[in-house]
């Protein structure tokens, strides 16, 4: 069944990194909040610490918006799935036309907002800028033939003839102004070496974060960013894909130290008949009774010592992997299965289901990854090509040369040598993040957990 569907929608996009996208998104997601408004939030890209701020002001779970990894049909599908709100709001990733090259907008925000037919406000960063900041937003406006600009926010503004300054040379781009804001370092957002620290972290940056928004809100014309809103195109929405009755219950590490998911991840495995259960690894003496495990990303090493002193987790992981129960990891959820990490000074025990250890690293890895198949496992068989992303400052080390990696990467690194996902009994732990809804990789999941319960 095919129903027409407006959908009243903003995207938030920014010149560059580091212009305030963040705590500018979360100042419209409240303003339109403090108008009664409920609003559903995105996130652009393959982020998974961005999304926990939008979250945690909308007071709903933030969804990524990724076309490389998901593909146009499930960006799609899981952007018309997740508007239920009055509004949705979309925040943007690095630079508006920053994406997978430097030749194509593809995996772009500038390509999330043509998908999805998005109107489009576009952050300046006026700190060291006055007239030149018109030649630079009339760059973005004509770069690409239909920019879907429709509106500036001014940030770091330093006095109010900076601001006339600007406002005039932007005047005959004959496209609103819809909020200039002051410079102040008390809207600065801390970060950490992926990007800022994830609110679940501290609930005294929830707190900061909400005050932050509160304020640059006051600065913002709310009243015309949701009438732009408003005026975007309808959607041809087809019906949802019903929940499948539960088969297998899957216990999910999800704490301060292990946090990096997609939502919906976990609405794929539903779909196929996974329930699903929380637990943490830092203060739970054990994973819940399940058919199967999945570890996502975080940051272990930060929460190295208290993962350390929790033996009775670390024994019962690495027991129920030894007895063949299906586990899944990606990136921290790989860390904490080999024998140690070493942050800093320190070094510390983890599960050592696999024979390697892991280093912090100074070099960053961060890329779009594409990799094909070459051993069965439990969530792909062989030859199937995936697509996902890795984003780590640790590497594996004395890793046996007689280990079993599950995928060879065309586009990556991987753990060694171009390979990824180590193998170890039923378990599969690798450096690439992977969007369920893409592929089958949740059923095979699941079949695999209902086999082990079988037994």
């Amino acid at each position: 069944m095919i129903r027409k569907n407006k959908i009243p929608r903003i995207l938030i996009a920014g010149v560059t990194s580091g212009v305030g996208k963040t705590s500018i998104t979360c100042s419209i997601i409240h303003g339109m909040k403090d108008k009664g408004y409920s609003v559903q939030p995105f996130k652009v890209g393959p982020d998974y610490i961005d999304p926990t701020y939008l979250s945690a002001i909308s007071d709903n779970p933030a969804r990524n918006l990724d076309s490389w990894i998901m593909g146009k049909e499930a960006v799609v599908q899981s952007f018309l799935n997740n508007s239920n709100s009055e509004i949705s709001v979309i925040e943007g990733v690095m630079g508006f036309y920053d994406g997978f090259s430097g030749t194509s907008n593809f995996s772009s925000t500038h390509h999330i907002a043509s998908i999805l037919q998005t109107p489009v406000i576009l952050v300046l960063d006026a700190s060291k800028t006055a007239r030149s900041i018109a030649a630079t937003a009339l760059g973005y406006t004509k770069f690409h033939r239909n920019s879907r600009i429709v509106g500036f926010i001014l940030n770091k503004i330093g006095s109010k003839k900076h601001e006339e300054m600007c406002r005039g040379a932007l005047s005959r781009l004959k496209i609103p102004i819809l909020g200039v804001i002051p410079k102040n370092s008390e809207f600065d957002i801390q970060s950490r070496h992926l990007g800022l620290i994830p609110v679940i972290e501290q609930n005294e940056l929830k707190q900061k974060i909400k005050k932050i928004a509160k304020k640059i809100s006051c600065y913002l014309d709310i009243d015309g960013i949701i009438s732009i809103a408003k005026q975007a195109s309808p959607f041809f929405q087809a019906s949802k894909q019903l929940q499948t009755q539960f088969k297998v219950k899957i216990g999910v590490a999800l704490d301060k130290s292990f946090n990096f998911y997609y939502y919906d991840n976990f609405d794929a495995l539903r779909r196929e008949g996974a329930k699903i259960e929380f637990f943490s690894p830092i203060s739970d003496p054990a994973p819940p009774k399940c058919d199967g495990l999945y570890i996502g990303g975080g940051f272990p090493e930060v929460l190295g010592q208290l993962l350390t002193k929790n033996h009775t987790m670390k024994k019962s992981i690495k027991s129920l992997a030894e007895q063949g129960m299906p586990i899944y990891a990606e990136c921290g959820g790989l860390m904490y299965l080999t024998k140690s990490i070493e942050y800093g000074d320190k070094k510390y025990s983890t599960v050592g289901l696999f024979d390697a250890e892991t280093t912090m690293e100074k070099k960053m890895t961060l890329n779009y990854t594409k990799a094909q198949v070459i051993s069965d496992c439990i969530v792909a068989k062989k030859s199937t090509k995936l697509f996902g992303h890795e984003f780590h400052y640790s590497e594996l080390t004395s890793i046996p040369k007689d280990s079993k990696f599950a995928y060879e990467l065309s586009i990556g690194v991987g753990i060694n040598g171009k390979k990824d996902g180590l193998l170890e009994y039923n378990t599969l732990a690798s450096y690439m993040h992977l969007y369920f809804a893409r592929n089958n990789y949740p059923s095979n999941f699941v079949k695999n957990c209902i086999k082990f319960s079988a037994r």
